[in-house]
């Protein structure tokens, strides 16, 4: 899978809290080879991940293995990490059985007129 670079777009959510939207893409072609796609946002390697009509965002990295979880298979509402068939919940990134034992951090997602948006990762 090609890494794409989201652009950024600034959205206030509050006086003292802004979320650095990023622009990821165009819902219908992010998801035209199927319901997996990663992308660099700021520096940070993030997944998205469609449900139905719902999409979610986990960091792209697997908790277990360093693969790329956007490279996985879903299967419901789990990914599939293709290198040691670990599960995690795209909802809430939690890891559903071994090998893995760490969850996988979750981010903001939002779609607007057919354009899908995730939040920048904090700084960590």
């Amino acid at each position: 899978m090609i890494a794409e670079e989201a652009n950024p777009v600034r959205e206030p959510q509050a006086r003292e809290n802004v979320i650095r939207w990023y622009r990821a893409g165009e819902l219908g072609a992010l998801f035209a080879a199927g319901d997996c796609h990663g992308l660099d946002v700021d520096g940070h390697r993030i997944g998205l991940f469609k449900v139905d009509e719902a999409v979610y965002a986990l960091d792209d990295i697997c908790t277990h293995g360093n693969a790329l979880l956007s490279d996985g298979e879903m299967d419901g509402h789990g990914i599939e990490c293709p290198l040691h068939a670990g599960l995690f919940d795209v909802r809430n990134g939690r890891a559903m059985c071994a090998p893995l034992t760490r969850d996988a951090r979750c981010h903001a997602v939002k779609v607007e007129a057919g354009v899908v948006y995730v939040a920048a990762p904090e700084k960590s």
